[in-house]
């Protein structure tokens, strides 16, 4: 697969798709209704923190995707002080009301890298030369951009396009070696020439129509040209590595006669495989054709002298014979394998490298299966296992096996802290296993038995119907060309709940399907305990006027409303601010009075944020009653202090910054005080109270000490939640409002 380090193709580069963003600042909206683009960029100006974008940056739109339910998808390639930045690509979600609803990204940090190289393009020049193993024919300029595939640690980098033979003497290589631009040292690289390494021996797909074209009537003449596929073409490279290739011509347009020996039966397998693979991506997944334009690709065939492996250069297929010239590299489960590069180097760009590379593998290898499943040849029916017909290893096995990736001795199986290392083939065995855990499921099935990794639980299979569409809709509209398998899962999410709906089966399923596979994250659709006597969220029951808060509901359903009748003292609705979840923001003199909550145990949750300056306290819960200094708030920028009296003294913990969202948890079971930030126990304190711990101020200390801050969430149990139930409620919030 050509995979480029450089910005988009003039194709993208249309004059009416372009919305460039400069520091934050959308350009003016063109006359009439604004488009999906100019929605995002708006979005995108006021959100730029959700991308960790800077001032020194511009943004272009790349792509555009509108949901038939009215939610859009916009993809922007970014520029860092006029440079490219590989990895800094971005997708902007809006919902259906044009409202911000999140961006995807791979960036984890603002980029913050100087852009004066301390070594010269010459140097990149002449490391990237010896970095080519092979015959070396041309080394290009070059390039200076940011390196961020590596998001925890940019770099100023040279990209440089060495291109020559491979040491067989008969593989192309397109070599893209990244050198760093103040040490010099080689960062990495990718080569644009894609294979799989592999022979097929008996490549048919048994007695297959072919769609041809009558190219001459005198003599007779049919091509292998598809005019039903957009003008798909195969030619025969006669042997050569260069120069021409031949279209394949016949006169009776009966082609080959199912032995390797005859030169048309490799044709016909890769025409075969080329058109399956087009009718699956437009028929399934509605693309009509690799770039989308419904234009077809060309296949090589006979390429080199018993050449063993097949690759996708970016514009066309190369199939070798194999060994001895009587194993060609046809297969349909191949043809699909490598077709599908393109389609991953159209729609999301994933690096060839680390876990995207692995990733990018994966995908080629989940829609080579499923091609192999929609074709339906009884011959070579599909089996969740790659590269079984060409029997490289000459014992009949497959090259990988999903349902069990590790079968093959170097695939990894389960997710594992060297599986951003190794080779793209072997950690694409992770994508691979999750897409058959969700798709059939895990244990014994009919293709073969699925182990689980890890404690996780079994995982019913969803059909595969449903998980390619799933995996599609993520590498379309959520992965970025830096993807990683947690970043995948959080995308293979968001579009099972896209096609599905939040919190259905087929959404479980994803999540219980990377679980199963070692990449674990927290339950989208985890709920909190039961029981609670307060539960205000600042997403459902808000009443505003003129944007200020008058009543926030009790979801609890016991009662415990918030209320605040004096304009000057409520608290603003500001939408979209955590994780695209609206907060209630208290300003420094605001407060809502709640129904008195009066509970001698208790656990308390607050998602929120301190935004008070000065070192100095804000309050988050205040007295009621007789108990007139039972309080919660943060205090110096790091701590939270609970206190009561009723005999619960005052009790100091460093929580860490508080200015950040997070999720602070007081526990108190009558006998010891506990305080949670995030998950972490950070204070145990034994404490011996009396009496109830009386509540009805959100924002105050009566009339003189206010919050400056804001709330998303705010539980109440009368009770000390067990460890169970804590954790689940932590998991819930966090899932929520991803919190760390």
């Amino acid at each position: 697969m050509r995979r480029t380090l450089a910005g988009a193709t003039g194709a993208l580069l249309l004059a009416a798709l372009l919305t460039p963003l400069s520091g934050g600042t959308a350009t003016a909206a063109p006359a009439g209704p604004p488009t999906l683009a100019d929605v995002a960029t708006a979005a995108l100006a006021r959100h730029r923190d959700t991308i960790h974008g800077t001032d020194a940056e511009t943004y272009t739109v790349r792509r555009t995707i509108a949901d038939p339910g009215g939610t859009g998808h916009v993809r922007y390639e970014r520029t860092y002080r006029g440079l490219r930045v590989y990895g800094g690509d971005l997708v902007v979600h809006t919902a259906r009301d044009g409202a911000f609803a999140g961006a995807s990204t791979s960036l984890t940090a603002p980029l913050a890298v100087p852009t004066t190289p301390k070594t010269t393009a010459n140097e990149a020049r002449a490391a990237a030369e010896r970095a080519f193993t092979g015959t070396v024919t041309t080394v290009g300029v070059p390039d200076l951009f940011v390196d961020a595939s590596r998001p925890a640690a940019p770099k100023l980098a040279w990209e440089t396009v060495v291109r020559g033979w491979a040491p067989d003497g008969q593989t192309p290589s397109v070599l893209h070696v990244i050198t760093d631009a103040r040490t010099g040292a080689v960062l990495g690289g990718f080569d644009e020439i894609e294979h799989v390494l592999g022979t097929g021996n008996s490549m048919y797909s048994g007695t297959v129509p072919l769609d041809t074209t009558l190219t001459s009537s005198s003599p007779v003449t049919y091509s292998l040209i598809d005019p039903s596929h957009g003008n798909n073409r195969v030619c025969s490279m006669g042997g050569a590595t260069g120069g021409g290739c031949a279209t394949m011509t016949d006169a009776d347009n009966v082609w080959g006669n199912g032995l390797p020996t005859h030169v048309q039966t490799a044709g016909a397998d890769a025409h075969f495989g080329a058109a399956k693979t087009y009718d699956y991506f437009k028929l399934v997944h509605g693309r009509c054709g690799i770039w989308g334009d419904c234009v077809g690709v060309t296949s090589r065939v006979h390429y080199g002298s018993s050449y063993v492996n097949a690759f996708w250069d970016g514009v066309q297929m190369t199939y070798g014979d194999g060994a001895g010239g009587l194993k060609p590299l046809t297969a349909l489960d191949v043809a699909g394998h490598e077709m599908s590069h393109g389609v991953t180097q159209a729609l999301a760009g994933l690096i060839y490298s680390g876990e995207s590379g692995g990733l990018n593998e994966a995908t080629s290898d989940i829609f080579g299966n499923m091609v192999e499943f929609y074709a339906g040849v009884t011959a070579d029916p599909g089996d969740y296992t790659v590269g079984e017909k060409i029997d490289i290893f000459g014992t009949g096995a497959p090259l990988r096996y999903m349902y069990n990736p590790g079968l093959d001795g170097a695939s990894h199986t389960c997710y594992g802290p060297t599986t951003p290392s190794v080779d793209p083939h072997y950690s694409s065995g992770v994508g691979n296993h999750f897409f058959f855990n969700l798709a059939v499921g895990t244990g014994a099935t009919a293709y073969g038995t699925s182990p689980i990794c890890g404690s996780a639980a079994p995982v019913v299979g969803i059909g595969r119907a449903k998980a390619e569409k799933i995996w599609y809709r993520a590498l379309d509209v959520y992965f970025t060309s830096g993807t990683t398998y947690a970043a995948a899962r959080t995308g293979t999410l968001a579009a099972a709940a896209d096609l599905y709906g939040s919190c259905s089966i087929e959404h479980k399923a994803v999540h219980l399907a990377w679980a199963a596979v070692n990449v674990i994250g927290v339950n989208p659709c985890a709920a909190p305990a039961a029981g609670s006597v307060v539960w205000l969220r600042a997403d459902t029951g808000v009443t505003t006027s003129a944007g200020k808060v008058t009543n926030w509901a009790d979801q609890s359903g016991t009662g415990h409303h918030a209320s605040m009748p004096v304009a000057a003292r409520q608290p603003s609705l500001v939408g979209a601010v955590v994780n695209g979840k609206p907060v209630v923001r208290f300003g420094g003199s605001q407060s809502l009075s709640l129904v008195t909550v009066n509970p001698t145990t208790f656990t308390v949750f607050v998602v929120g944020k301190n935004t008070k300056p000065t070192e100095t306290y804000s309050m988050i819960l205040g007295p009621g009653g007789d108990n007139a200094n039972n309080q919660l708030r943060w205090e110096n920028g790091t701590q939270a202090l609970v206190y009561g009296s009723n005999g619960i003294p005052a009790t100091t913990s460093t929580v860490g910054n508080t200015r950040v969202f997070h999720d602070l948890v007081v526990r108190y079971d009558g006998a010891t005080l506990r305080v949670y930030r995030d998950g972490t126990l950070y204070t145990s304190t034994p404490v011996a109270a009396s009496g109830g711990w009386s509540i009805n101020q959100i924002g105050a200390y009566y009339s003189s000490s206010f919050m400056q801050g804001d709330l998303a969430e705010l539980l109440v149990y009368p009770s000390g939640l067990s460890d169970a139930d804590r954790v689940a409620t932590q998991n819930y919030l966090k899932s929520k409002y991803a919190l760390p």
